[in-house]
């Protein structure tokens, strides 16, 4: 029994554990062979000779909203963690496209961990994080077209603060998911790290728990509004794609990664969407846990007439 298959094998059992400290429940987690855990160990041990079958289960999930069950099927291969893993999430609730493109969702995020990381737990947590949009967008699709009353929908914009943007994998990050759930909006990069994204509500919900996870400490969402719309929402949109946001360093700083983005520029790429920086001044600059880097930037009041701006304006205070 070589080194790297003993590791292996006592990696798995640990990770078993945590999911039975998870899921205390009978039948929450179903081994397809009661006796694989023993049989492992038995070889750990050197009581047994062969390899033991491979480490296969089910997991039942309960989603909260909307209220579904998720079976996750899960296979871990006797070099796992080191090798990837095999899993499968289907749910009756789901037709054929929508339980693809949430495999597809799931092995594009467990295909982002390094060899030798466990990943069960973490692909527990994005089901649990993510799914609800799946269920949503097949709600939608199967609403029948002769329906009398219009679906409605929930439209959403969140303003989002971070202390920093700088790392190029983050952005590619924040700029692909943005892409993939059809938000419209920007991610100013630097410091301080702003973003805007609007669209569905779930949409911007998943947007928000993906950039988020699994470590992103030092970031939040400063404002978010919601409307009722019967459409599409375009007419809702102050954005026509999402966009990163390059803006020059205030100041010279050389080499340094530690610069302050120029606010002014910034200001003035609101200016060119009015609505959004009249949102912007009212909504985030007026909170009173504003970022300290936008505490001191004056923005130039947006109405055609400042002198006769009313004394409630919040640019002329």
């Amino acid at each position: 029994m070589s080194a790297s298959m003993k590791e292996c094998l006592q990696l798995q059992l640990l990770e078993m554990e945590m999911l039975f400290s998870m899921f205390p429940n009978q039948g929450e987690v179903k081994l397809e062979d009661v006796n694989a855990l023993t049989n492992i160990k038995r070889y750990l041990d050197g009581i047994r000779e062969a390899l033991p079958p491979k480490i296969e289960f089910v997991i039942t999930l309960q989603i909260e909203e909307p209220k579904v069950k998720i079976d996750l099927q899960v296979t871990m291969p006797h070099s796992y963690p080191y090798v990837a893993l095999q899993m499968f999430a289907r749910s009756p609730e789901l037709d054929r496209q929508q339980q693809l493109l949430l495999n597809k969702g799931l092995t594009s995020y467990i295909g982002t961990f390094d060899p030798g990381e466990l990943c069960v737990c973490a692909a527990i947590q994005w089901l649990q994080d993510n799914s609800a949009s799946y269920f949503l967008n097949r709600k939608l699709v199967d609403e029948p077209s002769t329906q009398a009353k219009p679906v409605k929908n929930t439209f959403l914009r969140m303003w989002i603060y971070s202390h920093h943007i700088y790392q190029q994998d983050l952005r590619k990050k924040i700029l692909e998911v943005g892409k993939r759930l059809d938000v419209t909006g920007f991610c100013m990069t630097g410091k301080p790290g702003i973003i805007c994204v609007e669209g569905f509500k779930e949409h911007c919900e998943e947007f928000w728990h993906t950039i988020r996870y699994p470590n992103w400490k030092h970031i939040s969402c400063k404002h978010a509004e919601s409307m009722e719309t019967e459409g599409d929402g375009q007419d809702l949109r102050l954005f026509h794609s999402f966009e990163e946001l390059l803006l020059e360093a205030h100041g010279d700083y050389g080499l340094r990664n530690d610069y302050h983005m120029n606010l002014g520029q910034f200001l003035e790429f609101l200016k060119k969407h009015k609505k959004a920086l009249i949102l912007f001044s009212h909504r985030v600059m007026s909170n009173s846990s504003q970022p300290h880097g936008l505490q001191h930037a004056r923005i130039p009041c947006p109405l055609p007439s400042p002198g006769v701006c009313p004394s409630s304006c919040p640019f002329h205070r």
